[in-house]
């Protein structure tokens, strides 16, 4: 599973990736080459949230890419998901989420490199920096120095994802700082053409 931790990270909105077209989309993005599929579900109840990942999960590996699950500890345990993200709300219990779930696990470190060394030492397999730029799904969240992106790569060991408000005009600034992964959500969904959009993120990124 670690070695699927490079290239066109997609994370599914609840706005742009609605249940009627979310199988659909996401089809379009892996054929399109995204090598990682974040199912981020913030409204549904579990029984949902548990049959969609399930079946997420089925479809990335029908293309080789890796699932990952967003946040829902309790769920990615009990399904033995292929992967899991937490963010700042978990980082405390990373110890412990680390302990009960076996597959990749990332967690967000916004700009705080310290917290990506230590999360390293918990046993996350990869950490994510951001928000690179400003952010449509996430309008308040502040922008990094993206210098932290080169020193991270210096001092992990672990891959490194860059997010937060990554489009067609800014990834070839991203990339001179040699990224493992980029996570995208609107410059992806937003697009007419979902795969060929994909494929020029995945071509930018391998």
């Amino acid at each position: 599973m670690k070695n699927k931790l490079h290239g066109l990270y997609v994370i599914t909105d609840d706005k742009l990736t609605p249940m009627d077209t979310l199988f659909a989309s996401v089809e379009l993005a892996l054929i399109g080459g995204a090598k990682i599929i974040q199912y981020r579900d913030k409204n549904s109840d579990d029984k949902i949230i548990a049959n969609i990942s399930l079946k997420l999960q089925r479809l990335c590996s029908k293309y080789n890419a890796l699932f990952i699950l967003n946040d829902r500890v309790d769920i990615a345990v009990k399904l033995n998901l292929d992967g899991l993200h937490i963010g700042k709300d978990d980082y405390d219990d990373l110890g412990k989420i680390r302990e009960k779930f076996k597959g990749i696990l990332g967690i967000s470190c916004y700009g705080n490199l310290d917290s990506a060394i230590k999360a390293q030492k918990l046993g996350a397999d990869y950490v994510a920096f951001g928000a690179c730029f400003s952010s449509l799904t996430k309008l308040n969240a502040p922008t990094i120095n993206l210098n932290i992106i080169k020193e991270a790569k210096e001092i992990l060991d672990i891959p490194v994802c860059v997010i937060g408000g990554i489009n067609r005009d800014n990834i070839s600034t991203l990339k001179k700082y040699n990224p493992d992964m980029a996570a995208i959500v609107s410059d992806i969904w937003n697009s007419d053409d979902i795969k060929e959009r994909a494929k020029f993120f995945s071509d930018i990124l391998k």
